[in-house]
């Protein structure tokens, strides 16, 4: 499974957790060109980091275009959930 494909599914399963709302954040930056805080990502736990490693190789891929499309929707919409308490 691909990375963006694995971030999609951890995002959808519990989009008010930290790894989820990182990673959005991350996706969003990517796709936006926007500036992103990687210090954020060290507060991750080690697979959800690596997840993020791969995302930022996989990102480069052309090939992987409708999955960005489909996890970058996701990570917008998970943006647009108020902060969990």
């Amino acid at each position: 499974m691909n990375a963006i494909k694995s971030a999609r599914k951890l995002i959808a399963a519990d989009p008010d957790s930290k790894a989820a709302r990182a990673l959005s954040s991350l996706v969003l930056a990517l796709e936006s060109q926007a500036v992103f805080d990687l210090s954020s990502l060290y507060t991750l736990d080690y697979p959800v980091f690596e997840l993020a490693m791969d995302i930022l190789k996989e990102w480069r891929i052309d090939r992987y275009y409708a999955g960005k499309a489909k996890l970058f929707d996701l990570s917008h919409q998970v943006t647009q959930l108020p902060a969990a308490v």
